[in-house]
């Protein structure tokens, strides 16, 4: 069974949970930093990216969520969790992780009260995908070997480079599961490749 954690800092955590679990794998709420051993992937969940990495300095995570990217384990970014992930955000002079190579604008569909329901086509995953935007973010730019999944209103809105999955909604707070099961279908072939 996969073993998915999520990042247990901030955010719709439960929901990843509930997801992941959905899936047939094992989740683990990840709260301390020695629980990102022995994880076959990790979920860096919505919220609010500016108090999530507050919190991610404070626990003491920076350093290893860094050593846990460039381990070649996948990692999935939903909405702040892509902010954490993107290798720059527009207006800011520094990344937070800065392992995928794609350029974010921070509440570029507007603040909580213009949140939305779309519903997206996602290359490798299905159509009529209900997805839930909530002050969310959207990739502005992707690099030559970023694939880009799904667009929103020619916005780009879920991308995937090499092991890491960033999308601008919260896929977690519907009951269509069809992404988490793709993350996890990604966690099981990067797993499989390691074992060769």
């Amino acid at each position: 069974m996969m073993k998915i954690g999520v990042l247990g800092l901030q955010g719709a955590v439960r929901e990843h949970v509930r997801s992941i679990e959905a899936c047939n794998a094992e989740a683990v709420v990840v709260k301390r930093v020695e629980q990102l051993e022995g994880l076959d992937g990790l979920i860096m969940p919505g919220g609010e990216s500016t108090t999530m990495r507050r919190l991610i300095d404070r626990y003491g995570f920076f350093g290893p969520l860094k050593e846990f990217a460039e381990s070649g384990k996948p990692m999935f970014g939903t909405c702040a969790g892509l902010i954490l992930l993107a290798r720059q955000i527009v207006g800011y002079d520094e990344p937070h992780l800065g392992v995928m190579d794609v350029i974010v604008e921070r509440n570029s569909f507007g603040r909580q009260k213009e949140s939305f329901e779309a519903d997206l086509n996602i290359a490798h995953v299905g159509d009529h995908f209900n997805a839930v935007f909530i002050r969310a973010p959207h990739i502005v730019e992707a690099g030559e070997d970023v694939e880009i999944l799904a667009k929103h209103n020619d916005r780009i809105v879920l991308a995937r480079h090499g092991r890491f999955l960033g999308c601008s909604f919260h896929p977690e707070l519907t009951d269509d599961h069809r992404l988490t099961a793709y993350f996890i279908e990604m966690v099981k072939e990067s797993k499989e490749k390691a074992v060769i």
